[in-house]
Order: C-alpha cells, then sequence, then structure tokens
C-alpha cells in the first residue's frame, strides 16, 4: 500500500507536490507566517523519493530550519512517504553547492559549514523588489531610471542616481530593488546598503580604533554603494570630507552609487558644496506621495500579502482619508488587522473608520534632527553652521542644547546619533544638554516659553 502511494506521488510534478506540502503547512501556522516563510520557497525537481526547492537567502535557511524544521520534515514525510528526502537549494549559491537534508531521521544540516558565504553583509533586504513595488505618476521616473541600472549597474548615464521624497514614499524600497536586482543579475559584484547615520557611527568608530584607511579601502572596493538618506551628512565636515573622496573614486571607477534625501541635492544647505556638485552629475528623480489610484494598488497589494481580502469600498475609504505617504498606509492595515483579533470582530465599515480615525489622530509626519535643528536657528536666530561648531557663546550653547532635547524628546533617534548630529559630540553631552533645558524649564520662565514656543512651532508645521 505504501509502494503504491510512493509510485502516485512520484508521477507528479514538483510543483504539485509542493502544492500539496504548502496545503498541509498551512493548516499548522498563522497567515503571515506562511505568506513570509512558505510561500517564496520554489519547487525545482523532483527525483525519486526527492523532491528539490529553492529558498532566497541564506539567512531565509538559517530561520526555516531553526523554527519549522520538524514541521517541514513532517509534512514531506506524509506526502511522499517514509523514506522521502528534501534538498534545499539557496538562490544565492550554485547548485554544487547545496545543501542535502535526509527527511527520516529529521536533523541539523551538517554541511552548513561549508556552504560559501559572504565576506561581508550587503544588508540588502530580499522582500524588497521591484514585483512588489507599485509604480505610480509619482515615482515613474525613478522607477524606470532604478530598472535600468538594475540591467546595468555603472553603465547608464544615472550615476549617480539621486531619489528624494518625503518620508515614507518607498525610497528605501525601491533602492534595495535595484540591489537586488543586481544581485541576481550579477552575482559576483560587491553591493552595500546603509544608511548614512551608519556610515558616521562607522567611520567614528575607525578613527577611535586608527582603522580609517582600512574603513575607506572597504567602500571604495564596492561595485556598487548605496547610501540611504544622504542629508544626515549635513554638520559632518569629516565624513563628508571622506565621502568625497569615496565618491570620486567609485564613480572614476564606472561603479555605481545611488543615494537618496528627503530634499533635492540644491537644498541640502550645510552640505559641502563639492558634493552636492557632485550629486547633480547624474539624475535626479524625485518620488511623490502616490495619487488616490496608487494608494488603492498599495493597499489591496499589502492586504494580499496579509492574506486579507476587502470589499473596493473599504479600500477607497481608507485610501482617501490616508493621503501622505505609504507606510501610514501599511500601518492602517496592520493596525485593522491588530483591532479585528483583538476584539474577534469582522472587518466591516465601522471598524475600518474607527482604525482610520486612530491612525488620522495619533498621526504625526516623521520630525527630523536637522528639522529641529533649523526650527530652533531660525527662533533664536542662530546660524546653523555655529551651533555645530565649539564655540561656547551663551547663546549658541543654549540653541544647541535645546535642539538636543527637542531632538531627543521628538524623535526616536539614539543619543549617540543626536550627538553626531551636533559636530560629533558624544552622548554624554546630550546628556548634560536635556538636563540642563529640562532644569531650565522648571526654574527659568524665558526658557520655558522659548521651548515651549519652538515646540509648538515644530508640532504645528508637521501635522
Amino acid at each position: 500500500m505504501a509502494e503504491t502511494q510512493f509510485s502516485n506521488k512520484i508521477a507528479l510534478s514538483s510543483d504539485e507536490i509542493w502544492r500539496e506540502c504548502l496545503v498541509n503547512i498551512k493548516r499548522n501556522v498563522s497567515q503571515m507566517t506562511y505568506n513570509t516563510w512558505f510561500l517564496p520557497i520554489k519547487p525545482i525537481n523532483v527525483n525519486n523519493s526527492t523532491i528539490k526547492v529553492l529558498l532566497p537567502s541564506q539567512f531565509f535557511w538559517e530561520w526555516i530550519d531553526e523554527h519549522y524544521n520538524s514541521l517541514i520534515h513532517s509534512t514531506i514525510k506524509s506526502v511522499i512517504g517514509p523514506d522521502a528526502n528534501l534538498t534545499y537549494v539557496i538562490a544565492e549559491e550554485t547548485e554544487e553547492e547545496q545543501i542535502h537534508t535526509p527527511i527520516q531521521p529529521p536533523k541539523k544540516i551538517e554541511s552548513v559549514e561549508q556552504i560559501k558565504r559572504p565576506e561581508f553583509e550587503t544588508f540588502i533586504n530580499s522582500r524588497y523588489t521591484f514585483d512588489n513595488f507599485i509604480m505610480g505618476e509619482g515615482n515613474q521616473l525613478a522607477r524606470a531610471a532604478a530598472g535600468a541600472i538594475g540591467d546595468n549597474p555603472g553603465g547608464t548615464s544615472f550615476n549617480p542616481l539621486f531619489i528624494y521624497g518625503g518620508v515614507g514614499l518607498g525610497k528605501t524600497h525601491l533602492v534595495q530593488a535595484i540591489g537586488n536586482k543586481i544581485i541576481q543579475n550579477f552575482p559576483s559584484k560587491r553591493i552595500i546598503y546603509l544608511s548614512s547615520d551608519i556610515f558616521t557611527v562607522e567611520f567614528v568608530e575607525a578613527i577611535q580604533s586608527n582603522k580609517v584607511n582600512e574603513f575607506s579601502s572597504f567602500y571604495k572596493s564596492m561595485d556598487v554603494l548605496i547610501l540611504d538618506d544622504i542629508q544626515f551628512l549635513i554638520g559632518k565636515e569629516k565624513t563628508q570630507d571622506l565621502f568625497f573622496h569615496i565618491f570620486n573614486t567609485l564613480h572614476q571607477s564606472g561603479k555605481q552609487i545611488i543615494l537618496t534625501s528627503d530634499k533635492p541635492p540644491k537644498d541640502l544647505k550645510g552640505l559641502n558644496e563639492r558634493l552636492i556638485s557632485r550629486f547633480q552629475w547624474g539624475l535626479s528623480a524625485d518620488i511623490q506621495p502616490p495619487d488616490f489610484e496608487t494608494r488603492i494598488a498599495i493597499l489591496k497589494r499589502k492586504a494580499d500579502d496579509f492574506g486579507l481580502s476587502l470589499p473596493n469600498e473599504l479600500y477607497e475609504y481608507i485610501a482617501s482619508h490616508i493621503v501622505s505617504n505609504i507606510r501610514e498606509l501599511e500601518g492602517c492595515l496592520i493596525k485593522l488587522l491588530a483591532n479585528a483579533s483583538l476584539s474577534s470582530r469582522v472587518i466591516d465599515f465601522n471598524l475600518v473608520k474607527t482604525t482610520v480615525k486612530e491612525i488620522a489622530t495619533s498621526r504625526q509626519v516623521n520630525v527630523t534632527i536637522e528639522y529641529i535643528t533649523s526650527t530652533v536657528c531660525t527662533f533664536l536666530d542662530i546660524g546653523e553652521d555655529k551651533i555645530r561648531d565649539k564655540t561656547r557663546k551663551k547663546e549658541v550653547v543654549l540653541a544647541r542644547q535645546i535642539a538636543m532635547f527637542l531632538s531627543k524628546e521628538l524623535t526616536r533617534s539614539s543619543l549617540k546619533t543626536i550627538g553626531l548630529h551636533f559636530g560629533g559630540r558624544d552622548h554624554s553631552t546630550v546628556i548634560h544638554a536635556c538636563v540642563s533645558v529640562d532644569r531650565g524649564i522648571n526654574t527659568d520662565n524665558l526658557i520655558k516659553d522659548i521651548v515651549n514656543k519652538i515646540k509648538e512651532k515644530i508640532e504645528l508645521e508637521s501635522n
């Protein structure tokens, strides 16, 4: 009987066998777990009692092996038979560097240490692809340029590619999609993604450990450098100077540079002019908030990712009330799912209306340290360059301390990050500033009035 069952199974294709496995797996995990960790697995072929499947990355395999090893093994065994085997192939590796997993008995893969590992972390998130990036009128140019670079990095006139726009509009998604496309098309290329905040922190650590040359050489060795939120280099003169030389080396070598910012290059006040000039050598493309139709398309795509299907009128209601960015649309769906789960309610118009209202009343535009600094300096009539200098003039120190205090209160930035934005000061300086301003608010009506007025101005203009 078992042999008959087995012979019937091997007559099926790998797609059919894996589809049957997914049916069983779906019964045993949540919809989100199923979508995240099992749908991306693709069957390759079946040979005798062995089915071969493709995983997107080494990290993906490690997570699957640690959390769902038993479930997958028992499922394969129940579908194919007691002698079934499973072979994992990682997309980043060649077929010769594959992982073979016997089903009976289940065990950790002993050959995992033999797999070729990258010499450094690319920080490219495999979930950000062109396939799940919704294109609309507000991002057409940026998307077209990104696609061209993914097919020919360093070989187009879009070098550097400078993408700018507000918070939550998809800049990071788009540049990481380029990274994933390059990894797919040119697996041997050295590529890295990081934010300019992280770049600065690493540079400071390199200075402290006397490894600046190694730090610089590492980034100069890249074929593709993706630097997110370039505006965070403002006020960091040494970091700007180093990046200038890295930029020149990469550009002269025909390597691809991709940058993002919340403003176009010409509006990045406080950034070195020679950097701004180089940022304009290639293509600057903006991303605008999505229009109504694009917002609906985004909602439907995200809802599908969550295993959620809603009537069109509910999508339209959400899209007509949440208009500023994509992140808020995603946040609304997540909150909607949470509200429905916690209250055991069906997702209907009343629940959607309540959730949208919660999102709208708690909405805050992402207030940045740069915006806070600019507002404080304007209010107190202090030059932004002075606030980052080492001067101890009383009026400048007060402005700097208030800016640090409000940055700590109104952003999620760490003390270390805040200090770096104010001339590379350490976290203890930020703590001292916050204590001083807090004490001033409680003992000096003038300082209290200044801080309250600046805070009101920031909150008013950010909503």
